[in-house]
């Protein structure tokens, strides 16, 4: 599957759109920011 293909989300800390990733096959749909650094600002306040 070409990388244009796959589906995407908009980090709604960053605001910037992530594509999905093998890591990320099984819970897809439970996926919310695009990195660990946007999840913890998140959190965070």
């Amino acid at each position: 599957m070409k990388k244009s293909q796959l589906p995407s989300k908009i980090c709604p800390q960053c605001q910037r759109p992530f594509s999905w990733r093998k890591k990320w096959e099984r819970d897809w749909k439970q996926v919310k920011y695009c990195s660990k650094r946007c999840a913890g600002e998140a959190r965070r306040g």
